[in-house]
């Protein structure tokens, strides 16, 4: 069976550093995707240029299909000598998996991955390789859907230590909070904050390391449709509903046009609420058979603003969308609970927009902003133009 495989990370800086000495890199290629998260030795930017030179290196050749041993030889080789230790690499953890959640993991020197699977938590079996004189060890991953695997730098193992925790957070305790803390329909990205966002409070928001949080999640298919604005020609009217109708998943409506003439197509009315969760973001509408119906351009340049922090890696709140708002309700059903969207883009010209400044090239900036960050997020996205 084929599964959409979802990833996400969260970063937090060594305190007075600007540059974190973790990194991550992804890749996709020939139906695998490879999730790499490199922890340079030291802090700042010696360590910021020893992991983004570990993570390219791993990720480009490991991506592929290079075995990992050449892989290590070509690390060895490439980054430069500490004078002080006389060593030059960087500890990493490599999640090298395809759609149907078949795979390897990689690991030297960084904490072991844990693995999500059925609201519990466990060890994963690893086997040891010696390579060049470096311990790698190796896990098959076979995972099912809703599995997730979460590996760490250890800034993790680190967190609190001399603070509120005398050693440290120890695993018995990370794997006690995952349990505690992690829901069901948690993407990779809300797994990666909710963790790192933890490990921010027991530092007392000063990390005394980088740290890092990389999650790999197996999902199924969840796809979306979204029509925003009617098509030029009336007369297209039918069919381009039709085309938005006929898509399997959710479907969502933005704009008070758009709603109409979907409405009419399906021989519904249009139920508007009286509701105001934020007074900013006009209120939701709807319409019997379609998911969420929604305002459109206020809206979806809220979307677009929650969407810049959603990305940050260095944003560790927690990836959850209680409002009720119709730009919160939106970003949730983009962000957390699909993973393939379509969308609809009418370019009529709205008779209602007159006189305000609003265009339909403004309109069309803020959905091609909008679906460049959903494919950031790694999400399926296409855009049909009519």
């Amino acid at each position: 069976m084929s599964y959409f495989i979802d990833s996400g990370y969260s970063s937090l800086n060594k305190k007075g550093e600007e540059l974190c000495g973790d990194r991550v890199e992804c890749a996709v290629n020939d139906g695998y995707l490879t999730a790499v998260i490199c922890d340079g030795m030291g802090s700042g930017v010696k360590a910021n240029i020893l992991a983004t030179l570990s993570s390219k290196i791993l990720c480009t050749m490991l991506s592929a299909g290079v075995p990992i041993k050449d892989c290590i030889e070509t690390l060895i080789s490439s980054l430069p000598v500490c004078k002080v230790r006389n060593v030059a690499y960087a500890t990493f953890s490599v999640c090298h998996i395809n759609a149907e959640g078949k795979g390897e993991l990689l690991e030297f020197d960084n904490p072991a991955a844990i693995l999500l699977r059925g609201g519990e938590v466990y060890d994963l079996d690893r086997e040891r390789a010696d390579i060049f004189g470096k311990a790698v060890y190796t896990t098959k991953l076979d995972l099912r859907e809703g599995d997730a695997v979460v590996m760490t730098s250890d800034g993790v193992e680190h967190a609190g230590i001399g603070m509120l925790l005398n050693f440290g957070w120890e695993r018995p305790q990370i794997k006690d909070f995952l349990r505690r803390s992690v829901k069901p329909g948690m993407s990779a990205r809300a797994i990666s904050a909710t963790l790192c966002g933890e490990c921010n409070e027991l530092y007392m928001c000063e990390p005394g390391d980088d740290t890092t949080v990389l999650s790999v999640k197996v999902r199924k298919h969840e796809p979306t449709a979204v029509l925003v604005g009617p098509p030029i020609k009336k007369e297209d009217d039918a069919e381009y509903v039709r085309q938005f109708m006929s898509l399997p998943g959710k479907k969502i409506v933005c704009g008070g046009t758009s709603s109409q003439i979907v409405a009419k197509y399906l021989g519904k009315e249009v139920g508007a609420s009286v509701d105001f969760p934020d007074r900013d973001i006009p209120p939701i509408g709807y319409i019997d058979g379609i998911d969420l119906t929604t305002e459109g351009v206020v809206t979806i340049r809220r979307v677009l603003e929650i969407s810049e922090r959603y990305l940050d890696p260095h944003d560790c709140a927690a990836k959850s969308f209680t409002k009720r708002d119709g730009a919160s309700l939106l970003a949730k059903m983009l962000f957390e609970d699909t993973t393939e969207v379509n969308f609809f883009v009418g370019q009529a010209i709205n008779e209602a927009h007159k006189g305000l400044p609003i265009e339909t090239t403004m309109k069309l900036r803020l959905i091609d902003k909008l679906a460049e960050n959903l494919k950031r997020m790694g999400k399926t996205v296409s855009v049909r133009y009519s």
